[in-house]
């Protein structure tokens, strides 16, 4: 399917990088305030990058804006030389574009098999087909699990449906927010491993996490977001071998998303 046309004014300054998805100059508003101020990532193909800040930062507000449900105040969100920002949500996700909001949001109510359906109800039934194939070999424990009602799983196997129904139409880029809240270690090593593998086979990801070492552990890239403005970007080994450019040590502690 032809993705939707490009929209919004041009954007400025140097091209986005080639296989990346570029947040330019993105402002979201929130609440009658602006919560993120011209705001710019990158975020490569096959690698993960790492979003980090404290509460109230803006991240979470940014991933919603680059989902379409948020709309920007200004901005733009490039990929393939088309502006995303201030498209209809179904429109950024069938142009490859996926998030993973804050906040496991399922259909409580409905088995784990219909969740799925309805996160691949817009797709042909072959891809359906082989996403749900494909979705299931990287979360089997979902296989077990496909005639429960989500409301009954546990909070590891919760993430796993929502991460299944991202990865269920193949996209190019996947931003989580939160990968780890309220998960227990175990669970948080269970998952990392699937997202080095999705990142590994081509797959942009933008890991908004809560606990630094966490996200730095799988990044290449990384920023820090922090009052609604950038204070960091540069690489993950940069934060990873120099902790104190770490500017407050939330980060190293952990805390909740902003």
């Amino acid at each position: 399917m032809t993705p939707p046309p490009p929209t919004g004014p041009p954007p400025t300054g140097p091209e986005p990088s080639a296989g990346a998805l570029s947040l330019r100059g993105l402002t979201v508003g929130r609440g009658g305030r602006t919560v993120a101020r011209d705001i710019s990532i990158e975020i490569p193909a096959g690698e993960v990058t790492a979003l980090l800040g404290p509460n109230g930062a803006g991240k979470s507000s940014l991933v919603l804006a680059v989902g379409g449900v948020l709309r920007p105040l200004a901005g733009s969100v490039l990929m393939q030389g088309r502006d995303y920002a201030r498209q209809r949500p179904e429109q950024i996700r069938r142009a490859g574009i996926a998030i993973v909001p804050e906040g496991r949001r399922l259909l409580t109510d409905l088995t784990v098999e219909d969740n799925l359906r309805v996160a691949a109800y817009s797709l042909p039934r072959e891809q359906a087909r082989t996403g749900r194939e494909r979705v299931l070999g990287l979360f089997p424990e979902l296989s077990r699990r496909l005639s429960a009602p989500a409301r009954t799983l546990s909070g590891g196997e919760q993430q796993m449906v929502v991460l299944a129904q991202a990865l269920i139409a193949e996209p190019r880029f996947l931003l989580i927010d939160e990968l780890s809240l309220g998960l227990a270690p175990v669970v948080i090593n269970r998952l990392l491993p699937t997202i080095r593998a999705v990142a590994d086979a081509g797959l942009g990801v933008l890991l908004i996490e809560q606990f630094a070492a966490v996200a730095l552990g799988l990044a290449s890239g990384a920023y820090i977001l922090e009052g609604g403005r950038l204070r960091f970007s540069g690489l993950a080994s940069e934060l990873r071998e120099k902790p104190e450019l770490l500017s407050s040590a939330y980060l190293l502690r952990g805390s909740g998303a902003g």
